[in-house]
């Protein structure tokens, strides 16, 4: 049995060798040479590369031309401009649990980044690879959407800031240009208890079954992972609950406002009736 074991994951290891040796990799030391070569010679940017390894693990890795990012330093700053929380693209989700600032501002970030895989991906994933995979099921995204966060691009000629709520147009696609490297992701302040929750199949290294985050506040916001092709704000929801509307009749509201689908890892039917409980729960748990 130990020999079969053996031999199967040398296997594995020999098919994933020849999967990366497909593949095409420049690497940039800087981020003036990093988006140089974006302009120059256009590569899907990768850092972390935790993304990549599931892909080239299920065979769905589509790109074969990439730019690795990991040694630009200069991204990996976590730092306040003003009221406004700066995160660097590169900030790891390690460095987001240890961050005193991210602690004190976005404490549901924290929350979020401890359920993110085990070390190993805390402390290779990145929290812009999570914003650019344009996962649906992406564990910070529901966080940053709650909170207004914006998505600072650049590329060698220009700057744009784009509200996380208006940069994804689809199922894993964006408006990022392929010139383009996401920098930072700017938090506003924040006002009002923060709280959130994922479900999964089990306590801790599990794709979210469903993933949602909300702020308390005169006006609450609300955002939900796993129940549409991109990551949703609940609009309705929250101006439900503003005008004085009973947790009911608001939970009523939301199974009005998103249609979740059946997938492999849960049914539609399952993924209602966890988002109006998890609803009910944000909102007796904050007040």
């Amino acid at each position: 049995m130990a020999r079969n074991v053996g031999r199967q994951c040398v296997r594995e290891r020999d098919a994933v060798r020849t999967a990366i040796s497909g593949l095409e990799v420049r690497r940039a030391a800087s981020l003036g040479e990093a988006l140089s070569i974006l302009r120059d010679d256009q590569r899907t940017p990768i850092a972390g590369a935790t993304d990549l390894y599931v892909a080239l693990n299920f065979g769905t890795l589509e790109p074969r031309r990439f730019l690795d990012i990991w040694a630009v330093n200069e991204l990996r700053d976590i730092s306040m401009n003003g009221k406004t929380l700066v995160l660097g693209a590169l900030a790891t989700y390690t460095s987001l649990i240890r961050s005193p600032l991210v602690e004190r501002h976005l404490p549901m970030l924290v929350e979020a980044s401890r359920q993110v895989g085990g070390p190993q991906i805390q402390n290779r994933g990145t929290l812009g690879g999570n914003v650019a995979n344009a996962s649906p099921a992406g564990d910070s995204l529901p966080v940053l959407a709650a909170v207004d966060a914006v998505v600072v691009l650049r590329s060698a000629d220009t700057e744009r800031r784009i509200p996380l709520t208006k940069f994804y147009t689809g199922y894993r696609a964006t408006v990022m240009r392929p010139n383009e490297l996401i920098v930072a992701i700017e938090i506003p302040p924040v006002e009002g208890r923060q709280w959130f929750r994922k479900v999964g199949t089990r306590a801790a290294q599990a794709i979210s079954k469903i993933v949602v985050a909300g702020v308390r506040a005169a006006v609450p916001r609300i955002a939900f992972g796993s129940v549409a092709p991109t990551v949703v704000r609940v609009p309705e929801t929250e101006r439900s609950l503003a005008s004085g509307a009973t947790i009911d009749e608001a939970a009523r509201v939301l199974s009005r406002e998103i249609v979740p689908i059946d997938d492999i890892r849960s049914t539609a039917e399952y993924r209602m009736r966890v988002a109006t409980n998890l609803l009910r729960r944000f909102w007796i748990e904050t007040g």
